[in-house]
């Protein structure tokens, strides 16, 4: 693994700019990592629209390929993937029959599951490798990150 060498101004502070550009890297790097770690049924990019349709409910596709960044062709695909699989259900609005909606299957719940257990447990191991005061070091920086996303 690539560790960015610790910039400074001629203060010997490093820069909010510069704080920020690792920070950025380390969170894409680690949540890139992170992600790759699926049951192995569904791919990284399945997982993210079952986590979706978890979140919305019962989404259209519509709605459903604007949350995950995608046009409406390519999340057709990818739901239909999914329902063929047993992980998504698809059914009719009752409001408007030419609307589709999707929802999770009992089956698309344990995929997910799986993918989180597998995901925390990738994280556990890793963490295990750290010595004590690292970990304790790692809680604390935590608390920050958690304050830094919860202010406005």
């Amino acid at each position: 693994m690539t560790t960015l060498p610790a910039q400074s101004t001629t203060s010997g502070r490093t820069t909010d700019a510069e704080l920020a550009a690792r920070l950025r890297l380390a969170v894409l790097r680690l949540s890139r990592k992170v992600r790759q770690q699926v049951a192995d049924e569904v791919t990284p990019s399945q997982v993210s629209v079952l986590v979706s349709v978890e979140r919305t409910g019962r989404p259209t596709l519509g709605e459903l390929a604007a949350r995950e960044g995608v046009r409406p062709p390519s999340m057709t695909r990818q739901v239909e993937s999914l329902v063929s699989a047993g992980l998504l259900r698809r059914s009719v609005d009752s409001g408007d029959k030419r609307v589709a909606r999707v929802e999770l299957t009992a089956a698309g719940r344990r995929a997910l599951q799986r993918s989180r257990s597998l995901r925390t447990a990738y994280l556990a191991r890793k963490l295990s490798r750290l010595a004590p005061q690292d970990r304790d070091r790692l809680a604390e920086l935590l608390a920050l990150l958690e304050d830094l996303v919860e202010r406005q």
